[in-house]
């Protein structure tokens, strides 16, 4: 009796550890996504460079597999360092903002998960540049279509359960609009599909993994104390994005829905500084959040 338990077991935590591999893999490229901070879609004047600080620290303490919680008692922790650099210009009479992203992560995994070890690593470089198609002050009305383009130049080895780097390009095309509804209440809405090119090294086999495109909409009701401080609530829904391993489809859409709380605040004149936390709701497939912190510094040249 004790015995076919004991089997038992060992058979369940072998199930968690393949699982927990599979999900950790996507890790940094949820980290990664486009997500957006209120007022993004507000541009700066033609001429002005910004330097931008990230820190975001997120935990994850349970796994999802078609809607229902595997069993277990995960741990997956990742802290992402993102550097920033954006210089607004005009260009034919619209405000452009090419950019480059670099992002370096720590990945730790604990408890049931803990063999996974722990990664600490430079993750792929980002390039963007927003093209501001209304940018109307008066009406406090703005819209950009933003593309972004990652290149594979992360750490990546497919001897590794967690990976920063991805060893795959990837493209996302971003729409966002920032409209003053009444007074100091402003709505941003921001929808985007990104699409993956394939790893032909992925996992320990050296399989080819393809990825269908993944999309997200995002929102935030911001209220504006003062121009240079303000709060906001926002939701994201992020769906589509179904992996395959050697054309296996692996049923593994995120269907995630995630909840934040921030605020900003100008504590000199060309120095802002902001917050917010926030937790996933809901998961179909993966690892859910159960608290995310982010902190950023922009400072203007």
């Amino acid at each position: 009796m004790h015995l076919k338990a004991g089997r038992r077991f060992a058979s369940l935590r072998t199930v968690l550890f393949s699982i927990a591999v599979a999900l950790a893999m996507g890790v940094m490229a949820d980290a990664c996504a486009i997500d957006v901070d209120p007022a993004d879609y507000v541009p700066a004047p033609a001429g002005t460079t910004a330097g931008l600080l990230y820190q975001q620290h997120a935990e994850r303490d349970a796994s999802y597999s078609g809607g229902n919680r595997n069993p277990g008692n995960p741990l997956l922790t990742s802290d992402v360092t993102i550097l920033r650099l954006v210089h607004y210009m005009n260009i034919g009479g619209y405000i452009v903002g090419p950019q480059v992203l670099l992002p370096f992560a720590s990945l730790r995994s604990g408890r049931d998960i803990r063999a996974l070890g722990s990664e600490n690593a430079l993750g792929d470089l980002i390039l963007a540049a927003p093209v501001w198609l209304v940018n109307d002050p008066s009406k406090s009305t703005f819209f950009a279509v933003a593309p972004y383009l990652y290149l594979p130049t992360g750490s990546y080895s497919d001897s590794r359960a967690l990976n920063v780097g991805e060893n795959r390009w990837k493209f996302d095309l971003q729409a966002g609009l920032v409209q003053q509804i009444s007074g100091p209440l402003y709505l941003d809405l921001t929808g985007d599909v990104m699409v993956f090119g394939k790893n032909n090294d992925y996992g320990s086999g050296r399989g080819s993994m393809s990825q269908a495109p993944l999309y997200q909409l995002q929102s935030y009701l911001r209220y504006q104390f003062s121009a240079a401080t303000n709060a906001s609530a926002g939701l994201s829904r992020t769906w589509g994005g179904e992996t395959r391993v050697n054309g296996v489809d692996n049923h593994d859409q995120p269907n995630q829905l995630k909840i934040s709380f921030g605020g900003s605040t100008f504590v000199a004149a060309k120095t802002q500084i902001m917050g917010s936390i926030g937790r996933d709701l809901s998961v179909g497939n993966g690892f859910k959040e159960n608290f995310r912190l982010n902190l950023r510094l922009l400072q203007i040249f």
